[in-house]
């Protein structure tokens, strides 16, 4: 992979210009009997001297929203075969319900970094780290835990803080359409 990144590069194309000019020193007879260190040399120059390719840090929001899709859907479905109680399932649902509407929208997702945040942290950390921490636990310590509820209470707590964010997200939304209804009252008088 990095071999044929810098294969199309700047500094390798720029570096390759140099060598043919040096292939052409050569049969202008210019370069003699050094032909090849010039034209290594050359090349070399070019190279150094190349500016650097440009580094692009933004990633397509699409292919993050579908890295983030699949790794929430293999926690659910881990979770739906795992050692949970029977309440945390529908808890849930309710949290990857919520992060789905987010993720189903992953251009506005990437403009409202508040929203990008909680989604990453919530399915790439929280939820994990509840779910693990419950089930890596025995049955018999967590029963004398109460893990169980401890585990409700996670679920419950982060159901409210993706619904929070959620509503922040989808309140644009909504002011649309109340302009809209406004602008079209207006339009009547």
């Amino acid at each position: 992979m990095a071999t044929s990144s810098y294969l199309g590069s700047t500094r390798n194309i720029v570096g390759c210009v140099g060598g043919l000019l040096g292939l052409g020193l050569h049969f202008a007879g210019v370069a003699g009997t050094y032909w090849l260190a010039v034209v290594v040399g050359l090349y070399g120059v070019g190279a150094l001297l190349a500016p650097p390719d440009r580094v692009t840090l933004v990633t397509d929001p699409t292919q993050d929203a579908e890295r983030l899709r699949q790794d929430l859907e293999a926690l659910v479905a881990h979770v739906r075969t795992a050692r949970v109680p029977s309440e945390a399932l529908p808890r849930l649902d309710r949290v990857a319900d919520v992060l789905r509407g987010l993720l189903d929208r992953p251009h506005d997702l990437r403009a409202d970094p508040d929203a990008m945040h909680t989604a990453t942290r919530v399915i790439g950390t929280d939820l994990p780290l509840a779910v693990q921490t419950y089930l890596a636990m025995p049955w018999w310590y967590a029963a004398a835990r109460n893990a169980d509820s401890e585990l409700l209470r996670q679920l419950d707590l982060l159901a409210a803080d993706v619904v929070r964010t959620a509503e922040g997200f989808h309140s644009a939304d909504a002011r649309r359409q109340t302009d809209h209804t406004r602008y079209l009252e207006d339009r009547d008088r």
